[in-house]
């Protein structure tokens, strides 16, 4: 298993390398082609690969996954592959190419793979805007989803918020700053307005977050400003909360004569409730005893990922089983070795226990 991580792990395949990514497909197609004795469909989607595997009527449980990442090409160069202190390191390692190649391990251990199918994808990191349609297909046409991202300290993502993204563009009017300042309308100004009326938007108590991230104003100290952009990140534990900022966002107005804002984006991924993966976490926690493991903790979370699609669909769906670690998307990406084949057990079990073929073990599997 660590050798199929190295290998995809040095496959780099940042999203918005087309070529890096569908290189990074090859070499997760020949891993999963060699523990499950079956090649993928190669799925084109404006462009970009996506694998699907499906094992006679692959209706029961769908496995989800990405391979691409967000490291450019060259990070190997910093960031090498390595195996240290019951640590593996490497960019992409914990999100999430550690978790793809547990799927094909852990499929490798059961010796009836009908009704499973597998779906992974090289757009994830930046939004699914190629893959989206293919996940929530595939997600209804199935009776459970089993999301192997990585999990930070063990829990499994028992629920996800929803996120929504924004961007204003607000347009004013330039003039001299120092000769006449009144003659114009000041963008950075009507911008400090629009900040502190979507900042009050944000509801605590509802775990509903309304952050304004990204703003650019202005041109040169003496100048009015006459444009303004403002990014607008969004997390909501709930679809009723999404909707409520929603409209509220799209009812804003400038507060300045002369200001106009005009608005872009909107809802991008639906909360998975807690009730999308009640029943799959009980089954997850029932087999995780029973293999020895002790208790398996369950966690709410403000990310999200394509299970939030799945779940959108109204398909039950699991996240969080793949690799156990930390540091996603930063220097101290790791993911701790001795976990590996306990997740490999977990969703081995898991599957089994959703297509009624019970594990084989690893040493009558197909690796």
């Amino acid at each position: 298993m660590i050798a199929d991580i190295g290998d995809l792990v040095r496959a780099e395949s940042p999203s918005a390398d087309p070529a890096a990514v569908a290189a990074c497909a090859r070499v997760a197609a020949g891993i999963g082609t060699r523990l499950t004795g079956t090649a993928p469909e190669w799925l084109d989607s404006s462009g970009r690969p996506q694998l699907r595997w499906r094992f006679g009527a692959g209706d029961r449980v769908l496995l989800l996954g990405h391979f691409d990442t967000v490291w450019p090409v060259g990070s190997l160069a910093t960031h090498p592959f390595e195996v240290a202190g019951g640590r593996l390191t490497g960019p992409g390692c914990f999100d999430m190419k550690a978790g793809v190649a547990q799927l094909f391990h852990a499929l490798s251990l059961l010796d009836d793979l009908s009704g499973v199918s597998v779906l992974l994808t090289g757009d994830e990191e930046i939004g699914a805007p190629a893959s989206r349609g293919l996940i929530e297909a595939e997600a209804r046409r199935t009776q459970a989803v089993l999301v192997l991202e990585a999990s930070e300290g063990g829990a499994l993502k028992t629920a996800r918020k929803g996120v929504s993204g924004y961007e204003l563009e607000i347009t004013g009017r330039a003039a001299h700053a120092g000769l006449e300042p009144e003659r114009g309308v000041n963008t950075t100004t009507e911008l400090a307005h629009q900040v502190l009326a979507l900042s009050a938007l944000a509801d605590p108590a509802a775990g509903t977050t309304v952050t304004p991230t990204v703003a650019a104003s202005g041109t040169t100290r003496n100048t009015v400003p006459d444009t303004a952009r403002l990014q607008v990140d969004v997390r909501v534990a709930t679809a009723a909360e999404q909707a409520r900022v929603d409209g509220a966002v799209r009812g804003l107005a400038p507060v300045l004569a002369g200001a106009s804002v005009d608005l872009s984006g909107g809802p991008d991924r639906p909360p998975l409730p807690a009730s999308a993966s009640a029943e799959l976490f009980r089954r997850a926690r029932g087999h995780y005893a029973e293999l020895g493991f002790g208790t398996l903790r369950g966690v709410a979370v403000g990310g999200g990922s394509d299970g939030n699609l799945t779940a959108g669909v109204g398909t039950p769906t699991l996240d969080g089983l793949g690799a156990v670690g930390g540091g996603a998307h930063a220097d101290d990406e790791h993911v701790i070795v001795a976990e590996l084949p306990r997740r490999t057990a977990l969703v081995a079990a898991l599957v089994a226990s959703l297509t009624g073929a019970p594990p084989t073990g690893p040493d009558r599997g197909r690796g």
